[in-house]
């Protein structure tokens, strides 16, 4: 091994399960490997104790049962505003006979008897009408620019209206890249870090098909198509902008920021805009590592993976006139798939951190109320609760109008209480009352974009969200990734991938919420907000989930339901649901801690069948399923599947998912014999 590989990846052999040393350097720059941001010693979970801070109190009698709620049932323009609904409705259409789980090094994309899949778009598909086509051996960064980018994550399909069914908009964000197995050796290696900087970002793309029956095929040189590139220019809105904190010597006013980096997961509106968390955005930046905020978020002084720095001043931070770049990222991004011409937006009300993204319900009052997980070990659960309310219809002035909501609030940071603190030991066994369960409440950090944490202003809350939030207290948790509101129950479920550090060495100890020491395989939290409403300050909680492979690890838990019928499954990442409220699960890291390629899960919710996990697919070696969308009503599933064969070298690539060309076979034009990361359907067929 070369030294510099040996600086780039010091996960290898030391990855615990979790993802090949190369995601781990190139996703989220070593985080496993590197101290714990969060050294706060703030009170947890077995700290807070309040007696009259009880389930009745939260919820009276029945409450949780006869909720009525607002639902998003489409989005976007022509599609008009959530409707109320009664809990219930009919079975899902999609049935299917789970699949056997899949051994790590296989590479294939397994779906179930009667279903077919096909990818909708793959990285480099040309998306304007003067793109080239992708050629695999002669790449550069203008033809990338051009192109769909690399590692695609969040995904959503939207109708465009009038078109009843037969064309839509494709949003999907672009997280990192692998240049290793992208690009060919030869290559000049500021070429190689332009081509890498053009695959970030995030695209839109026009869809067709010939009716509800048929796949989607995407349509190039379409009028909505658009890539967000590092050039982008995105307005910054909040207690942020135009704050001291965020100006530097190309944007004295602090409103402008070019780009954006390591999007994750992310959310729709139900006015019709996407949602874009930018996550990983330290591993992008030199730092001089030595302040409290640099610290906190995880910023130090070594070269990065990437080099960047090498090319762009702003990318090294301890250049003058720069110190601030670093804190125009970690933010929610909001963007129009519809108008071509829009700015995308930054809002630094719902806080900077490590966002896995963002999602957006609507409260009884008609203010919408957006929850996002920070992604890193022992941080925390946030939820925003906007000043205005939705403004109905959908004329332009609504729409401008609506699309202002997420620009001024309430942030809030959550604390959990257990009702049976005194078992969790770390072991994870279920407490003798049957349920990992308990309350909680919602500790504010800015109120109406005003500072409720003393000592900080309304900028330095929403640029240190991290800071305020240890001085109030929440509860440390195990990387809360994807959180989503269910549009049938209006429960709130969280995806806690895993944390292999929780109670070892000075680490926080486990608790009821995160009841495991060194958790591998993660769980899911159900939260139910006071009422129902999404813009209460308490909740009660409960564990639907405690993953892993029951046959390998008794303390598996899913609600009661028999161990021995469930599908194994491990490391829970992205969340969605099906127009019943089945929750859908994609993860991140089987491969590691159960032996099995990451797949998506299928999880009821209510009745007998309630913690039944089925299996739906399964994506190649080495890949993450990313970005579900479950289209039940037409049989047809969609996932990003990301970072398929991670671990191969350009020279000896380990999987050539999508087109599975075969070594030594010239490829057709626009495959190739290498992975790439793709948008795939999965429909009956």
């Amino acid at each position: 091994m070369s030294e510099t590989t040996r600086r780039l990846l010091p996960m290898l052999g030391h990855t615990k399960g979790k993802r090949s040393a190369v995601t781990c350097a190139l996703k989220c720059d070593n985080a496993c490997s590197s101290a714990v941001c969060n050294t706060s010693e703030n009170n947890y979970f077995r700290d807070v104790v309040s007696a009259e801070f009880s389930r009745r109190n939260l919820l009276g009698a029945g409450a949780a049962g006869a909720l009525t709620l607002l639902v998003s049932s489409a989005v976007g323009p022509g599609k008009g505003l959530p409707q109320a609904v009664a809990l219930g409705g009919p079975r899902s259409k999609l049935s299917f006979t789970p699949i056997a789980p899949v051994d790590a090094l296989v590479d294939a994309m397994t779906v179930p008897a009667g279903f077919t899949w096909k990818p909708v778009i793959r990285w480099g598909d040309p998306l304007f009408s003067n793109s080239p086509v992708f050629d695999a051996g002669n790449q550069s960064a203008a033809a990338q620019a051009l192109q769909f980018g690399y590692n695609c994550d969040y995904t959503d399909i939207l109708a465009l209206p009038g078109s009843k069914g037969r064309r839509a908009v494709l949003f999907a964000n672009h997280e990192y890249t692998n240049e290793a197995i992208m690009v060919p050796p030869s290559l000049a290696p500021a070429e190689v870090r332009g081509i890498g900087k053009a695959a970030h970002g995030l695209s839109v793309v026009e869809l067709k098909r010939k009716n509800t029956a048929k796949p989607w095929s995407y349509v190039q040189g379409a009028p909505r198509n658009r890539r967000f590139l590092t050039t982008t220019p995105y307005e910054l809105t909040g207690p942020a902008a135009g704050s001291d904190l965020v100006k530097t010597i190309d944007d004295p006013a602090g409103r402008t920021v070019l780009g954006t980096l390591g999007n994750c997961a992310g959310g729709t509106t139900p006015w019709g805009t996407i949602l874009s968390g930018e996550e990983n955005f330290n591993g992008y930046f030199v730092s001089a590592g030595i302040s409290a905020g640099d610290r906190r978020y995880g910023l130090g002084s070594t070269p990065t993976v990437r080099g960047w720095e090498l090319d762009e001043a702003r990318f090294d931070t301890r250049r003058p006139g720069y110190e601030n770049e670093k804190h125009r990222f970690g933010y929610i991004v909001e963007v129009d798939p519809f108008d071509p011409t829009s700015t995308p937006r930054k809002h630094s009300a719902l806080g900077r951190f490590k966002h896995e993204g963002a999602n957006v319900t609507i409260a009884p009052d008609g203010r919408v109320v957006a929850y996002s997980g920070d992604d890193e070990r022992f941080d925390y659960l946030y939820k925003f609760v906007s000043t205005n309310t939705v403004q109905p219809g959908n004329t332009p002035e609504a729409r401008r109008a609506n699309m202002s909501l997420l620009s001024q609030g309430s942030l809030y940071v959550a604390r959990f209480q257990g009702n049976s603190v005194p078992e969790i030991n770390g072991a994870g066994a279920l407490p003798t009352d049957g349920a990992f369960d308990g309350v909680g409440e919602w500790l504010p950090l800015l109120l109406d974009n005003e500072s409720a944490v003393p000592g900080m202003s309304a900028a330095e809350v929403a640029v240190f969200t991290r800071l305020a939030a240890d001085k109030v207290g929440p509860t440390k948790m195990d990387r809360c990734e994807d959180v989503e509101p269910n549009p049938v129950t209006g429960k709130v479920y969280v995806a806690c991938t895993n944390n292999t550090n929780r109670g070892t060495g000075t680490n926080a100890a486990a608790d009821e919420a995160n009841p495991r020491t060194a958790n591998r395989d993660g769980h899911v939290v159900e939260l139910t907000e006071a009422g129902g409403d999404a813009t209460a300050t308490r909740f009660t909680w409960n564990l639907l989930l405690v993953c892993g492979d029951p046959a390998k690890n008794s303390t598996a838990y899913f609600s009661g339901y028999p161990a021995d019928k469930v599908s194994p499954i491990s490391c829970p990442d992205n969340l969605a649901f099906d127009s019943v409220g089945n929750l859908w699960i994609s993860t991140d890291g089987q491969p590691g801690t159960i032996g099995y390629c990451d797949g998506l899960f299928k999880v009821a919710l209510e009745g007998a069948e309630r913690g039944r996990v089925e299996q739906f697919l399964a994506v190649p070696r080495d890949a993450e399923t990313c970005g579900p969308i479950i289209h039940d009503d037409e049989r047809s599933v969609f996932v990003a599947v990301q970072h398929p064969g991670e671990d191969g070298t350009w020279a000896a690539q380990v999987s050539r998912f999508p087109d599975y060309v075969p070594a030594g076979v010239q490829p057709a034009p626009g495959q190739g014999a290498l992975p790439r990361p793709s948008v795939v359907q999965v429909y009956r067929g």
